[in-house]
């Protein structure tokens, strides 16, 4: 009975290390892809910010959607985040701060600044969109992140089309680790664990 138990769980775990690694593959395929074409609205995912001042990773973020919103690809931009332990801004208050102080009206920005995780500030970005009546977004995060806020607004019903930050050439272990963490972060959102 125990040669029974153990066989299962070497084919659990082996079952779950195939497929972390075949997501790892889709995410890194994902990440190079840029889908952007007309939408509703850019998307764009918050990243640290540093009293009020975007960190390089979400001024690069920013600076993307930027360049689409030029192009004219849509007609608003929704920033995203939260405080993440400031007390006194958020990153997508900061985000908004950022694209107003390089031309784009206010009205044209939506900020959501409450979610903590990916998987809340997609959530509340999705009923954001939902309220306004927007049906299609290009979402701007880094590459690793796509796949995965790609799936959590597809399952919210939009149309989705994902547009990475453009970044220097990125170490290949670190990059590889990323895709294996959204890999885990995607099947723990598809079993409900919000990560």
């Amino acid at each position: 009975m125990k040669k029974v138990l153990w066989n299962a769980i070497a084919l659990a775990v082996i079952g779950l290390l195939v497929t972390v690694a075949f997501l790892s593959v889709r995410i890194e395929r994902q990440s190079t892809r840029d889908e952007a074409q007309p939408a509703d609205v850019i998307l764009v995912l918050g990243a640290a910010e540093y009293r009020g001042r975007p960190s390089p990773v979400l001024g690069a973020r920013l600076d993307h959607a930027l360049e689409l919103y030029t192009r004219k690809l849509a007609p608003r931009i929704l920033t995203t985040g939260g405080p993440g332990g400031d007390p006194v801004f958020t990153e997508g208050g900061v985000g908004r701060s950022y694209l107003t102080s390089r031309g784009v009206p206010s009205e044209v920005i939506i900020v959501e600044n409450e979610g903590e995780s990916t998987v809340q500030s997609t959530a509340m970005a999705g009923e954001i969109m939902r309220r306004m009546g927007l049906h299609s977004v290009i979402v701007v995060s880094d590459g690793y992140h796509i796949y995965r806020v790609k799936e959590m607004l597809q399952f919210r019903g939009l149309k989705v089309y994902g547009s990475p930050r453009r970044e220097h050439p990125p170490a290949s272990l670190h990059e590889r680790w990323n895709y294996v963490k959204q890999a885990i972060g995607y099947l723990l959102w598809r079993v409900g664990v919000p990560v």
